[in-house]
């Protein structure tokens, strides 16, 4: 993929995200792709904040939406280049203080094999 073709998949990750579109969030990740997040190891410690393949990934994002229905992503900055890309997003959600995110989302074939995020 080239870093044009990276940038599309990312803009693409933060409108299906933005949409509370889950199916579509997840066809972009490979099938046996990985998520890491903070959040993840709080809510699940069994985990060790790493989920693999796309059910868990649509599980996990399902349950957050449910939880914070209004939770959206603004972004901030994104760079990529053929194998990866960085994204910076203010994470809001209801009630909460908006938070600064940074998520690296790896990417094969045209498909997310692994994304991170990182906030404190």
């Amino acid at each position: 993929m080239s870093a044009t073709e990276n940038f599309s998949l990312a803009r693409a990750w933060l409108r299906a995200f933005n949409a509370h579109d889950v199916p579509a969030l997840v066809a972009l990740y490979a099938e046996d792709a990985t998520h890491t997040s903070p959040k993840i190891r709080v809510l699940h410690p069994e985990t060790g904040g790493k989920l693999v393949g796309r059910q868990a990934l649509a599980k996990w994002w399902s349950e957050a939406i449910a939880r914070l229905p209004g939770l959206r992503y603004e972004e901030t900055a994104l760079t990529a280049d053929a194998d990866r890309v960085f994204m910076e997003y203010l994470r809001h959600a209801p009630n909460e203080p908006s938070m600064p995110v940074a998520e690296v989302l790896e990417v094969k074939g045209g498909k997310i094999v692994a994304s991170r995020v990182y906030h404190g």
